[in-house]
């Protein structure tokens, strides 16, 4: 169960977006959220570094 919807929710839901997006874009929209995903974790990962160069240069 992922975040309340079950097995057969995640299916339909699925089917939907299918049927609207088509399978040669749904695969467009599945890399360009892994790329999202990929540029946020990135962003994420400078920002801690750069927390960490700040602590240290205080101390």
């Amino acid at each position: 169960m992922i975040g309340g919807l079950g097995i057969g929710e995640l299916v339909i839901i699925l089917v939907i977006v299918l049927l609207i997006f088509g399978p040669n874009k749904l695969g467009d929209v599945g890399s360009a959220i892994g790329r999202g995903i990929s540029g946020f974790k990135r962003a994420m990962k400078d920002k801690d570094s750069e927390e960490d160069k700040e602590e240290d240069s205080k101390l």
